[in-house]
């Protein structure tokens, strides 16, 4: 399971999360085949937060956030006999929305956390997405 524990838990105001959802789209259309057909096996989802048991699997402390969660098996990791859960990309808006403010900023955070997460589900480990610049 991979995470991505950038976030705070400093509290701010910020705008409704109108919009997020097309945010998240316009970062989907902008992965290119033949990663885009990854996408066809993962299920992307949009929570507030992540649950207690996410946040205890991901490792997080009571101050860490968390943008985005990779859950599944890696298509690098992927054999003929296992059965596993369906692989599912969450996004975490509260901590977006609270972390990014600016929509210019918050727009790039978003696409950044989906292309790490697809990632993960291509079997990129975190250094070597530090290494690409997609950390």
């Amino acid at each position: 399971m991979a995470k991505r524990p950038r976030g705070s838990s400093r509290r701010r105001t910020y705008r409704p999360a109108a919009g997020f959802d097309e945010l998240v789209q316009r970062a989907l259309d902008t992965i290119p085949e033949p990663f885009s057909r990854a996408l066809d096996e993962v299920a992307i989802v949009i929570d507030d937060e992540p649950s207690p048991q996410q946040r205890r699997e991901a490792g997080l402390r009571p101050d860490e956030g968390l943008y985005g969660l990779y859950e599944g098996v890696p298509r690098t990791e992927y054999a003929a006999d296992w059965s596993f859960l369906p692989n599912k990309i969450t996004l975490f808006q509260t901590t977006l929305l609270e972390d990014f403010p600016d929509p210019v900023e918050l727009e790039h955070e978003v696409w950044v956390t989906v292309v790490h997460e697809l990632a993960h589900h291509l079997g990129i480990d975190e250094d070597r997405l530090h290494d690409l610049g997609v950390d």
